[in-house]
């Protein structure tokens, strides 16, 4: 296996393994951050937010090969790139609509959980296309050698609606999640 800092930091590979490879640290950060708090609901969703987020965050934005020397190139008609990845392989059809899905996948299903403000999903699917739009905007900003697509920010957007609504169930109040308070007694029923 390829070693060195670019294959870690600087490949799809290397961010992959660092991914999988740091999720034992994931886990032990939310332990520490539940014990600290009381609470397990926050904590698994603040490390949650990162964990799931970051990493495709960064793979978006790995430079091209020919990052720095060409344009910054856009897609603003919405549908053209998905069309273009429709006629292409399986395997290009499932790793660009799928990826796409889950880079904000995270943000929308915790996001919820800890900023009861966002326990809507229209609101998680502004977030994410709002934070799809800076990514897409940096990628054309830092002339990294991709196509800053509409159609990206669509389905990086669905992909966090769907995820909210999978969690929906979970969107009730901390002060009420028994989860939260373990030193409260739940009410004895009668």
């Amino acid at each position: 296996m390829p070693g060195g800092w670019h294959f870690w930091f600087g490949t799809i590979s290397g961010v992959v393994l660092l991914t999988v490879a740091t999720l034992p640290l994931a886990v032990l950060a939310v332990l520490i951050l539940a014990r600290r708090r009381g609470g397990t609901r926050k904590s698994l969703a603040e490390v949650g937010i990162v964990y799931g987020t970051v990493p495709w965050v960064w793979m978006i934005l790995l430079p091209g090969s020919q990052a720095g020397t060409v344009p910054g190139r856009t897609s603003l008609v919405p549908f053209r790139d998905l069309d273009t990845v429709l006629a292409g392989s399986p395997v290009t059809i499932t790793v660009q609509i799928v990826g796409n899905l889950l880079v904000f996948a995270a943000l929308g299903f915790f996001a919820p959980l800890h900023f009861p403000a966002l326990a809507s999903v229209a609101r998680v699917v502004a977030l994410a296309a709002g934070c799809s739009t800076l990514v897409e905007i940096a990628q054309y900003a830092l002339r990294l050698d991709r196509v800053s697509s509409v159609d990206d920010v669509l389905l990086n957007a669905a992909g966090a609606g769907l995820a909210a609504l999978a969690s929906r169930r979970w969107w009730r109040s901390p002060a009420t999640d028994p989860s939260d308070h373990p030193d409260v007694a739940p009410a004895v029923r009668g």
